[in-house]
């Protein structure tokens, strides 16, 4: 249950805040800025209001989530540092003597209470909103670009991942006390993901038997890793990786298992709107998508920044329909106009090849003229044909027993030709310059607040970690910009 109110702290020790909590602490500063209360507008429908225990405050549970993104910490180690930190209990609207939460009611908090509230859209949307209120945002362009982050669980085997995760607490453990090695069981050589579990139950059991050792940052770290891994494994055996990470490529010779997002961001670096998705998705497909998102936000646009990916015909059509100006380079292989299967076929620009929906890329390409047939020229696109037939799509995809599987796309460059003369100009050549600020955006989401590995596993999961790590670098921007202003 909770209350429709709330509840006021009458702590005789609130002037402790005002002593170590300085004026210009980040967390005071969004405290100041957030009026959290939308928190608990958006989710009063999942709890009780007239029945129950007392539950958590939502806007409580909420700023933890959020700890964890602007400092990326587990849930473990933000519920632990909020016990001695003041900034933190300040930031939480805890009195300095009131007791924490327990770890586990985070993940409840996520799974229970924030599935439907559409939060990404939800916060993106509020820090846009303040933004605007502030005078920050003036100008009328949006740079895009999508961003990868591989998943928790990669392409490892369950005891594969589990050993690497308690070779990581043994390794953590003898940097401190190499004598410690007598004292952890002998490795498994069983296949079995539960015996590989025991073993790393025994590992977590011996290193907590040694205070000292357990309390050391280098060990602790790792350790809690270590617990939430088996704690996760010990729910949902079943899984050997990520059910809804797909691979995804960065160039012909790279490629990553997990999720992608792509990114709307202002030329003052807020980011406007977001769509995440498998790895296996194409950038340019969601460019209208992020357009019509950051216009729901109440943002004005008029010019569109990005790279080559964007630069496909219908994003075109589209915003010469919506008189917006689309500065993006056209590449040769991907704006040839109508195709076959385009749904199921999505063009990499770094790797210069086309995916298939299963998220497997093609192994070479060749060019065939076909003057003797009348018809324009088109490159063919050739795929592993040992993975084409053991892939769960392959019906109506692959022919059972065919030499090769390939795909072609017929060349039409002629219809671009606007597009081609704008490109040259220096007014394009200007604007394009800028692009270089959502890269930036992009490393400090991944290297500052966690983003280059998901946190949980499923869609769902990541879509929440984008929600809380953007709402948190949209808000350090705000409070820069405002501070540029004084």
């Amino acid at each position: 249950m909770i209350s429709n109110q709330e509840s006021l702290n009458f702590s005789p020790y609130l002037a402790i805040f005002d002593l170590v909590v300085p004026e210009d602490n980040m967390l005071r500063q969004i405290n100041k800025l957030v009026d959290f209360s939308f928190i608990l507008e958006e989710l009063k429908t999942k709890y009780c209001l007239d029945n129950g225990r007392n539950a958590v405050s939502p806007i409580r549970m909420f700023k933890y989530l959020l700890l964890k993104s602007i400092y990326d910490l587990s849930d473990v180690d933000v519920v632990e540092r909020s016990k001695y930190d003041m900034s933190f209990k300040y930031f939480l609207d805890m009195a300095p003597e009131d007791s924490v939460i327990d770890p586990s009611s985070l993940t409840k908090f996520r799974k229970l209470r924030l599935q439907d509230v559409g939060l990404l859209d939800m916060l993106i949307g509020k820090t846009v909103e303040i933004a605007i209120k502030k005078e920050i945002i003036k100008n009328k362009t949006i740079i895009v670009d999508a961003t990868h982050t591989k998943a928790r669980y990669n392409q490892k085997s369950p005891r594969e991942f589990l050993q690497e995760k308690s070779k990581n607490v043994r390794k953590a453990v003898y940097q401190f006390d190499e004598s410690m090695k007598e004292k952890f069981p002998s490795k498994t050589t069983s296949n079995e993901v539960t015996d590989e579990l025991n073993y790393c139950r025994q590992i977590i059991s011996v290193v907590e038997s040694e205070p000292k050792i357990a309390a050391t940052p280098a060990v602790k770290e790792k350790l809690n890793v270590l617990k939430e891994v088996v704690e996760d494994y010990t729910e949902q055996l079943a899984f050997s990786t990520d059910p809804d990470a797909r691979v995804g490529h960065k160039t012909a010779d790279s490629s990553f298992f997990g999720y992608k997002t792509h990114i709307a961001m202002s030329d003052e670096r807020i980011i406007t709107a977001a769509v995440v998705t498998t790895g296996e998705k194409s950038d340019g497909k969601y460019l209208q998508e992020l357009i019509k998102k950051s216009q729901a936000t109440g943002m004005e646009i008029n010019t569109i920044i990005g790279d080559t990916a964007y630069s496909e015909k219908n994003n075109i059509c589209y915003t010469k329909e919506h008189q917006l100006t689309l500065v993006s380079r056209l590449h040769p292989l991907i704006t040839y106009g109508r195709r076959t299967k385009e749904d199921e076929f999505n063009f990499n620009k770094d790797a210069g090849m086309y995916v298939c929906k299963a998220g497997h890329m093609a192994i070479r390409k060749k060019y065939e003229e076909r003057k003797n047939q009348d018809k324009n020229p088109r490159i063919k696109y050739l795929f592993d044909i040992k993975k084409c037939a053991v892939c769960p799509f392959r019906e109506g995809c692959y022919k059972e027993g065919a030499k090769s599987k390939s795909y072609s796309v017929t060349i039409k460059s002629t219809e671009h030709t606007g597009q081609e003369a704008f490109q040259n100009t220096e007014a394009f050549k200007d604007l394009a310059k800028t692009r270089y600020k959502i890269e930036a955006k992009n490393s400090e989401l991944k290297h500052r607040h966690g983003y280059d590995v998901a946190s949980s596993t499923g869609l769902f999961g990541m879509e929440i970690q984008g929600a809380t790590a953007i709402f948190a670098v949209n808000l350090k921007r705000i409070i820069k910009l405002l501070s540029e202003k004084k």
